[in-house]
């Protein structure tokens, strides 16, 4: 059998856990809004649309935080479609994923939807057909209390209080040639820079967030983020990162490797910040907002025939997540977490049906794919502050990312509630993994809990009939003496451990 060995103490702290770090994405694509959580003729529906099935779901995920509305149908947006009486909002064409979009969800919906379920709402700007005029407008809109045409506007749509959002995103991968309104780094930068400063006036304490690349594998990535960086430092919080992963070619082994991708890719962002920041002789630094990351079977989604139809909230992308893509999908989280000193938000990309961790079917149910489950217990039990460990593990060459080590892990360490986790990941396709944990620095009392995602059949999913095929189930092949754990991890396994420790 493989081993490994690692250690958890108190004083390899990274940060403090961000909660913004569990947030997702709720974009006008496919069936997440239409049939996803607004169905007003479901029969779990309240009495504004939203389905209530698929609201118990989001709050056990932990969701924290949810940008909308977009994602590539941002770009050719325009947000007064969305407010107003119903009968008489206009239906258009949507040309991102050329489909019919009837405006019946919007703004004041999204709003409305974000407080029932305590979640902080992150707004995206259209800069592709749209600009500086529009964008502040759209703030006036959500923002001002009254006593203005526009927030007037809203008070008259039935939301008397300001929607209070903090947080907005310049656009969306602008860098994109598939994007409507697709810039160059120069012009994109110039034009975000503009808007940053009308809306600083309006508002000093909003956060803004400016386009980074849509992915490491973009031709301009690194220039790009230069570029845009030197023309908005001054005017911005974050740079965002969008990355999405998938095995190919049956290539296992360096799928489940994604989340060393993800780690350099944050680490080479960061590099080009920093840069930035020493040639501007800044103070302050950039933080990263991951703000599109996901398992996502681009590649079949790309193969398909071009539409020619224009439908009503179609099926795209609704990919079924199996055992192997939970294993990924919760390393991924464990890189994230390892890297909260600067990725201090993050989303998910999506929320429901599409490339999402619930699926619902119209007028149907709804259940968790095997992408729920590490996303809720590590929002769950990920609290207080972040602890760095640096596992001793047998390596394996991949093809697509070299040498990695088969074992990954990240803790978090709550003192206030004398608790701690510890997140682990085997990539080892056929064989376990014997993990020796030194915890003497925690003291621990005894081992609370320990689930493991795991299954014989790496490719077995959840569906519709069997919703609950595949769900994280105890790890009984652990044990604990004198602040040393031994674990046994399964093959092609994600694993949670929490931990009661002395109060302080």
């Amino acid at each position: 059998m493989l081993h490994a060995s690692m250690t958890v103490d108190p004083a390899f702290r990274v940060a403090p856990v961000n909660r913004r770090t569990f947030g997702t994405f709720v974009e006008h694509m496919g069936r997440c809004v239409y049939t996803g959580i607004y169905e007003p003729d479901h029969p779990a529906a309240d009495a504004d649309g939203f389905r209530t099935d698929v609201a118990d779901l989001v709050r056990e995920l932990g969701v924290t935080t949810v940008r909308y509305p977009g994602g590539n149908f941002v770009s050719g947006y325009r947000w007064e479609d969305g407010v107003g009486p119903k009968d008489r909002r206009p239906v258009r064409r949507e040309l991102a994923w050329h489909s019919t979009e009837t405006n019946q969800f919007g703004l004041d919906e999204f709003a409305a939807w974000s407080r029932k379920l305590g979640l902080e709402p992150m707004m995206a700007l259209n800069l592709g057909t749209r600009g500086l005029q529009e964008a502040i407008d759209l703030l006036e809109y959500a923002n001002h209390p009254g006593g203005t045409q526009l927030s007037d506007r809203r008070i008259a749509n039935g939301s008397p209080q300001p929607h209070g959002i903090g947080m907005w995103c310049l656009g969306n991968e602008m860098d994109g040639p598939w994007q409507i309104g697709h810039k160059t780094a120069h012009e994109y930068g110039r034009l975000a820079a503009e808007v940053a400063r009308a809306m600083r006036m309006s508002d000093p304490g909003l956060e803004l967030v400016a386009c980074g690349s849509s992915g490491p594998e973009m031709p301009t990535f690194g220039a790009w983020e230069a570029e845009v960086l030197e023309q908005t430092y001054d005017h911005v919080d974050y740079i965002s990162l969008h990355s999405y992963y998938e095995e190919h070619d049956g290539d296992l082994a360096s799928f489940l490797a994604s989340g060393a991708e993800m780690d350099a890719f944050i680490e080479s962002v960061v590099a080009t910040a920093d840069a930035v920041r020493a040639k501007l002789g800044a103070t302050k630094r950039i933080q990263l907002s991951f703000d599109e990351w996901n398992v996502w079977y681009r590649m079949r989604f790309e193969a398909e025939e071009p539409k020619t139809e224009w439908p009503v909230a179609p099926r795209v992308i609704e990919d079924r997540y199996h055992v192997a893509d939970a294993v990924v999908f919760g390393s991924l989280l464990i890189s994230l977490l390892r890297h909260s000193d600067r990725v201090t938000s993050a989303s998910l990309a999506q929320l429901v049906n599409v490339i999402a961790p619930i699926m619902t079917e119209p007028g149907g149910p709804a259940w968790r794919q095997t992408t729920f489950h590490p996303f809720a217990l590590t929002s769950a039990n990920a609290k207080g502050t972040v602890l760095r460990v640096e596992p001793n593990s047998p390596v394996r060459e991949t093809a697509r990312y070299g040498e990695v080590p088969l074992v990954d892990a990240v803790a978090t360490h709550d003192t206030e509630n004398g608790e701690a986790a510890l997140f682990l990941v085997n990539r080892a396709t056929d064989e376990p993994v014997t993990v020796d944990i030194d915890l003497r620095g925690l003291r621990p009392d005894r081992v609370a809990s320990c689930l493991t995602l795991h299954d014989d059949d790496v490719y077995a999913a959840n569906s519709r009939e069997r919703p609950d095929r595949v769900v994280p189930r105890d790890n009984t092949d652990v044990r604990l003496e004198d602040g040393r754990l031994t674990a046994v991890l399964p093959p092609v396994s994600w694993t949670v451990l929490k931990l009661d420790l002395p109060l302080a």
